[in-house]
């Protein structure tokens, strides 16, 4: 299990097993590809951060990850989401990238300044929101965690989760 602890200067200390580390990486990466590529500097509005087709996604994850803002009137969310997604998009995609920066070595232990401590408290959110959705976790997620089997396919995943979620809550207890 992995330790955080906040360091007399003010830095982010984590100690992660070798597990963790790979673990962690291949999360970020899959929400990498889940978010998608910024789009090309040539497309006008986009460099302006405004999307030309912004819909709802499809995906009941993405659709999590970036849910419209108004759930009665399709039309003020469309409008709403062709201005605000692609931004939301960079900062996942940020994010993601901070902590995928912060595993590059081959240390397990991890030391971070304020602002990448708060990215990662961004991308582990937005992996646990994108776990949860998959999982379909709700607030009985634990009973059911309990009484699943270990033959179960989803009981890695669940294990994840809890995991993300206990690493997610020391990370609060430092910064806060």
């Amino acid at each position: 299990m992995s330790h955080v602890k906040k360091t007399r200067d003010g830095a982010v200390r984590m100690r992660l097993e070798p597990e963790e580390v790979a673990l962690l990486r291949a999360l970020m990466e899959q929400l990498l590809a889940l978010i998608g590529e910024a789009p090309g500097k040539d497309d006008e509005l986009a460099s302006m951060g405004i999307a030309e087709n912004a819909t709802t996604p499809d995906d009941p994850v993405l659709a999590r990850l970036f849910p419209d803002a108004y759930r009665d009137d399709g039309t003020s969310a469309t409008e709403f989401r062709r201005y605000t997604e692609m931004g939301l998009r960079d900062g996942k995609r940020e994010a993601a990238g901070i902590v995928l920066a912060s595993l590059a070595g081959p240390e397990s232990e991890i030391v971070l300044d304020e602002k990448q401590a708060q990215a990662w408290l961004r991308a582990l959110n937005d992996v646990r929101l994108a776990l949860g959705t998959r999982l379909d976790i709700t607030e009985e997620w634990y009973e059911e965690a309990e009484n699943m089997s270990p033959d179960d396919p989803r009981a890695p995943m669940f294990a994840a989760y809890d995991w993300l979620t206990s690493l997610q809550e020391s990370l609060v207890r430092v910064l806060w």
